[in-house]
């Protein structure tokens, strides 16, 4: 498995857990940290064992989003790994879920700061969970910055739009019980059990068929911004082939003789 000095990776079943792991710093985003993020997409990705993905942060943090010191000119951490940036100037989009979506569902465990890059972060996964202390928000304009990781674009999509633009006009702090009420979390639990709730969910999308589920999911991203007529034209071209797989199948046979399916992503 990939992994950096500030970016682990470990198993749990048929899940790949990506945790942000510097800690000292709220999980602030260093270049180790990016370059882990998008070798551990690409991982998951590449490994058909692989059904789902939790992103979490590590010491009661998610991500308080950029090293504002290595901004102000104080240098990056992980100058090792430059030649990465160098290869792929686009690595850093990628890594943030800006440039590149994973074709396996990604499941966010929130604990504690959420903000600004987090807060970015966040919008590229698919389901999240927070702890009941957790801080949302999108601060850059009171820095006098702009949330440039696809906030002004993604936000407006996935919340009504006079929050989405409170919360980027503002920069304030957002609980997360506000976060759930405006849709941006789907689930607050109490504090250090995010992970665990995020894994449990992970483990039921992982006993559903992997093709069917990964099919599901690009065509909800596919047809987002379609016609609902352009959508569900679309919708069968992704979905009809799944109906021809050997899953799909042995779901059928699984339901009627009452056991556990088996799926071979077949």
């Amino acid at each position: 498995m990939s992994g950096t000095e500030h970016l682990t990776v470990r198993r749990e079943g048929a899940t790949l857990v990506l945790t942000l792991n510097r800690p000292d710093a709220r999980n602030a985003l260093s270049l180790p940290m990016l370059v882990g993020l998008y070798d551990g997409w690409l991982e998951a990705d590449a490994d058909d064992d692989v059904r789902s993905i939790v992103l979490t942060g590590a010491g009661g943090s998610f991500c308080a989003g950029m090293d504002l010191k290595a901004l102000a000119g104080n240098g990056m951490l992980g100058e090792h790994y430059r030649d990465r940036l160098k290869a792929d100037p686009d690595l850093h989009w990628k890594a943030m879920l800006r440039h590149h979506r994973p074709r396996k569902p990604v499941v966010a465990a929130v604990e504690g700061y959420c903000v600004a890059g987090g807060t970015e972060i966040l919008q590229g996964t698919d389901i999240r969970i927070a702890g009941e202390s957790a801080t949302f928000g999108l601060f850059e304009v009171r820095r006098g910055l702009f949330p440039i990781g696809g906030s002004t674009v993604r936000l407006q999509r996935q919340i009504p739009r006079t929050h989405a633009l409170e919360m980027l006009l503002t920069g304030r702090p957002y609980s997360a019980q506000e976060a759930a009420g405006i849709g941006l979390i789907g689930h607050v639990v109490p504090d250090g059990t995010a992970l665990r709730k995020a894994l449990e969910i992970a483990e039921q999308i992982n006993a559903c068929g992997p093709l069917a589920v990964e099919a599901v999911k690009a065509s909800v991203y596919e047809t987002a911004q379609m016609t609902e007529t352009d959508g569900l034209a679309a919708e069968l071209v992704r979905g009809w082939p799944v109906f021809d797989t050997a899953d799909a199948k042995e779901g059928a046979r699984a339901f009627a003789e009452k056991r556990p399916p088996v799926y071979k992503r077949a």
